[in-house]
């Protein structure tokens, strides 16, 4: 399989079962936090998918945080497909999808730091958003954002991630 064997493309809600499918084992192992069922389908437009002969094989979503700030969130890959620059593609496009929303930074919360090096990405610490901005972040429901945040009540799903950030 080569990279021109893969195609990116926005997810679909014909696409949910597969992304809960690829996402369940990382979330059995802490790696990704898992969703309900609602919580997929409320977010399939946030969404990227990668194919491989009709059949989703990775997945990833750009969230958008602030003006300036999305998160990527929920990169999985199956397993037989690893080692296959899926996730690279998968990146590049949540990466396209951002510059063309006009973000100018992303963020990330990861075990996989070389993964995200390779793409520009650098470990920072705190949140970087001004006080103004996180007051206004407290409000939102979103775990993601409680991650981002650094909020006590995610504590247990983020021991041991690397917080990081690119610039675009």
């Amino acid at each position: 399989m080569s990279s021109a064997d893969v195609l990116i493309r926005p997810a679909l809600p014909a696409d949910v079962r597969a992304i809960r499918s690829l996402v369940e084992p990382y979330a059995d192992r802490r790696i990704l936090l898992a969703k309900e069922w609602v919580g997929y389908y409320e977010a399939v437009q946030e969404f990227l998918v990668a194919e491989v002969d009709g059949v989703v094989v990775g997945c990833g979503a750009l969230h958008v945080m602030w003006d300036d700030l999305a998160e990527i969130r929920t990169l999985a890959v199956d397993a037989s497909v690893r080692g296959k620059r899926v996730g690279h593609a998968l990146l590049d496009g949540l990466m396209a999808r951002a510059r063309s929303l006009g973000l100018g930074r992303l963020f990330c919360l990861t075990f996989e730091v070389d993964f995200f090096v390779g793409h520009g990405f650098h470990e920072i610490e705190g949140t970087p958003v001004t006080p103004d901005v996180y007051a206004e972040l407290l409000r939102s429901h979103d775990d993601g954002v409680a991650e981002f945040l650094d909020l006590a009540r995610v504590k247990p799903n983020t021991l041991g991630n690397t917080r990081m950030l690119i610039e675009l």
